[in-house]
């Protein structure tokens, strides 16, 4: 058995009529709209995520670059990691990490108005009573690698907060200079 192929029907021998300029216009212009939607649109689009991602790498090489306090605020993650918490509203905010293969260590200094004093305290687990007139609890090779200089009339006075690991010991450090503002010194270290 044949099976029959279809065929195209005859053609009538009359030639079909010359596009009208109003329709091959109109074609055209359907035919650069797909172009650039199909080119256009992607390529743009890979331009903007290509700058997107160069601008990121730039500010990751720059926060990694540092070498020591760097204007603002920690990172959500690096506050809950180290449980410095962070009072608002806090002013002259700066941070600093350090990690090696030994101990992980978060620097910041902030200053924040005396009613956030009891607040911060509470939040890191400690109360008032325990910070000590005249104590430095930061070390001389903390102090070296974040300028902290703890000699400059205060009153100032000092606390550790020790934890059971892994929960990070927090070092601090309050300056009453500023009755109204005191001024905050914080060195919290995790053992990774």
């Amino acid at each position: 058995m044949t099976s029959s192929l279809p065929h195209q029907p005859a053609s009538s021998g009359e030639p079909r009529p010359p596009e009208d300029r109003r329709h091959k216009i109109r074609r055209r212009a359907l035919t650069l709209l797909i172009i650039v939607l199909l080119i256009g649109v992607p390529a743009g689009y890979l331009a903007i995520s290509a700058n997107q991602s160069r601008n990121s790498g730039k500010d990751k090489e720059a926060k990694y670059a540092a070498t020591g306090l760097t204007k603002g605020w920690p990172s959500k993650v690096q506050r809950r990691l180290y449980q410095v918490p962070m009072p608002h509203p806090s002013g002259k905010v700066a941070a600093y990490e350090t990690n090696n293969w030994k101990t992980s260590r978060l620097y910041v200094q902030f200053q924040t108005p005396l009613a956030n004093l009891d607040v911060f305290l509470n939040d890191m687990g400690v109360k008032r009573s325990d910070l000590k007139k005249g104590k430095i609890t930061i070390s001389a090779r903390d102090q070296k690698i974040t300028g902290w200089d703890f000699t400059s009339p205060g009153p100032w006075y000092g606390l550790v907060h020790k934890q059971k690991g892994p929960k990070p010991t927090q070092d601090v450090m309050v300056s009453f200079g500023n009755r109204n503002n005191p001024f905050f010194y914080v060195v919290s270290r995790t053992v990774p």
